[in-house]
């Protein structure tokens, strides 16, 4: 067996506002420290690797000698979406945010797209996703016109009743939004979004479709052209349009996610385990649900000591996040965070303060460098030299 990296991504778990969230309205942001604060939070494998070196964590005290090395990432894209955090991750610095419709998407737009569909459509407005399901579910049922929102996050999202607009359609209007939105109506992401039951009781389905814009080249290129795998867990296949990943294993929840990187560390490849848990931004940090999120983050932590017995000696484990997503504050958007980087193997050194990291390209450097793998990509900067055993 050839050297692995495992790269966990604890879907918007952010851990301090940003330099410039005053841009973003985020000012004094703090996913993983408000989460911690509403009543404590129990994360000793994780506090082992350093976490409580990062942040005042109550709960989580810093540990004298963590066994792990740790820092924090800022984010040099503009925006704070998955598609952006993810790309940027692999290397891709965007020097312009994906553009947002905080007052719905222009009619001739809408009209375009309806004319691609052959029907209607529904709302067109900024929404909550388990919002806008009970004030247009009915009508969607009534009429079958899809329903169209968007969110803060550059998003075209179309919800529809399963019964009412089968997945394979949905999936199919979904790509014909995708290749309408381009250019300057190039949204990071077309998402499909099913909903089943009847009227006052809509709930989405785990049948989630993202359909994203195809990144630049990459790190995950790099790896594959090394003749490396690259085994997406998650939507990670779907974030990166399926570019540079050799396998993929889409997930319905954070609990299905953990299980399959357990099964896929059992298999014999050389390469990068890339895998997004995102539980915790669309359950719990989107409806701003406090006690969820610091249950799912708890679940991860006492799920972790399994993970670290499966890994070989040549295997590394990196955790960080992708954006913030405060389930404290007003709003349900992302929030412009920095994010924590926890990296443990039986070859890295042990309690290396790694920093505050320039960009979250870092992290993919720092892959590739292990790896052995050339790459072309100018962002970001290694610090494999730091934590080397």
């Amino acid at each position: 067996m050839g050297k692995r990296v495992v790269l966990i991504v604890l879907d918007s778990v952010g851990i301090g506002a940003a330099e410039d969230s005053c841009f973003y309205g985020d000012e004094g942001c703090n996913t993983l420290r408000h989460v911690a604060e509403s009543g404590g939070i129990h994360l000793p494998t994780m506090g082992s690797l350093g976490l409580g070196h990062l942040e005042h964590l109550p709960g989580v005290e810093p540990m004298e000698a963590p066994r792990g090395s740790y820092g924090k990432m800022v984010e040099q894209s503009k925006g704070k979406d998955t598609t952006t955090g993810h790309w940027e991750l692999m290397g891709v610095i965007l020097e312009h945010p994906f553009p947002t419709y905080p007052n719905g998407f222009p009619a001739d737009l809408i009209k375009e797209f309806e004319a691609r569909i052959g029907r209607k459509t529904l709302g067109n407005i900024v929404a909550s996703g388990t919002e806008i399901i009970q004030q247009l579910g009915q009508q969607h049922v009534d009429t079958g016109f899809p329903i169209v929102y968007t969110s803060a996050d550059s998003v075209f999202q179309i919800a529809a009743h399963e019964e009412v607009i089968s997945l394979d359609e949905l999936y199919h209007m979904c790509r014909l939004a995708r290749a309408l939105l381009q250019g300057e109506h190039g949204v990071g992401r077309v998402i499909a979004r099913p909903f089943i039951g009847t009227a006052g009781k809509f709930i989405r389905t785990p049948n989630r479709h993202d359909f994203s814009l195809e990144p630049p080249p990459n790190i995950l290129d790099s790896i594959i052209a090394a003749g490396q795998k690259v085994v997406g867990v998650g939507k990670i296949k779907d974030i990166f349009a399926g570019r540079g990943v050799s396998e993929s294993y889409p997930t319905r929840n954070n609990e299905d996610g953990m299980d399959r990187i357990l099964r896929v560390m059992r298999e014999d490849f050389s390469g990068l385990v890339f895998a997004n848990l995102v539980d915790f931004d669309q359950l719990y940090g989107h409806r701003n649900d406090v006690d969820g999120y610091r249950e799912a983050l708890e679940e991860f932590d006492a799920w972790l000591p399994q993970l670290l017995e499966s890994m070989g000696a040549e295997d590394v484990l990196m955790i960080t996040a992708d954006h913030g997503c405060d389930p404290t504050t007003i709003g349900t958007d992302h929030t412009r965070e920095m994010v924590p980087l926890l990296v443990w193997g039986p070859g890295v050194r042990a309690g290396v303060d790694l920093g505050r990291r320039d960009s979250f390209a870092d992290a993919g450097q720092t892959i590739a460098e292990y790896l052995e793998v050339p790459v072309s990509i100018a962002a970001g900067r290694s610090f494999w030299p730091l934590i080397r055993g």
